[in-house]
């Protein structure tokens, strides 16, 4: 059975080169292409195509509000970004209306076709350059982000929350550490307070919670 795929780009010239190259492929089919987003969603209302090529930039109704609607009424319906745009703001939305796929402009023919067959089978597929932006921007979310008391712990109050996690006397855990009882003590003292947590037993809880430990030892 053939890939249905609809196309939806401004630029006539882009969709005719592209309708004659896909129709080239054995197991995939064009069943229809337009200019418009608003187009677009009436054409998978009547079509349903498996797999819909979309540009961002359009008039009328850009590729990103006409992702969003086509993929909450149709979740079966895979749409493909094909855009000029690889800033980190475009790609977020276009992931975020919906968008299994995102390839850039530049890319060589053979990509397209290598993400068009990776998503009908079920997957996701990203050009090696958007892959790069959305893997940075995850990465910077993360060093930036201190919603999580844990990320207050300090290194050494992270090893003790594990070792109490563990059942460690306070003794045991001096020794394990070399340092004394009274600097255990006020370590756990401050990792109470810094997590809100008063009991040994909660503590052990969030220390797994946070993958300190699994308490499989």
């Amino acid at each position: 059975m053939s890939i249905k795929i609809l196309l939806v780009d401004d630029h006539a010239i882009i969709r005719e080169g592209l309708r004659s190259l896909l129709e080239k492929q054995p197991e995939m089919e064009v069943i229809a292409d337009t200019d418009d987003g608003r187009k677009a969603i009436e054409l998978v209302r009547e079509l349903l195509p498996d797999i819909v090529i979309m540009d961002i930039t359009m008039p009328g109704l850009n590729g990103i509000e006409a992702t969003r609607q086509i993929t909450a009424e149709f979740p079966d319906v895979k749409v493909i970004a094909l855009s000029i745009h690889s800033k980190r703001r475009y790609v977020a939305d276009m992931l975020s209306a919906g968008a299994t796929g995102y390839i850039l402009k530049e890319c060589l023919f053979d990509e397209l076709v290598q993400a068009i067959k990776a998503i009908a089978a079920g997957g996701r597929y990203l050009s090696p350059r958007i892959t790069d932006v959305v893997v940075s921007d995850y990465v910077k979310r993360l060093s930036t982000s201190a919603d999580s008391p844990f990320e207050a712990l300090k290194t050494r109050e992270r090893e003790v929350l594990q070792l109490v996690a563990e059942g460690k006397s306070t003794k045991q855990i001096a020794l394990e550490l070399h340092v004394s009882t009274k600097t255990i003590e006020a370590n756990r003292r401050q990792i109470m307070e810094k997590l809100n947590i008063h009991n040994v037993a909660e503590l052990t809880k969030y220390a797994v919670r946070e993958g300190l430990t699994t308490l499989e030892t």
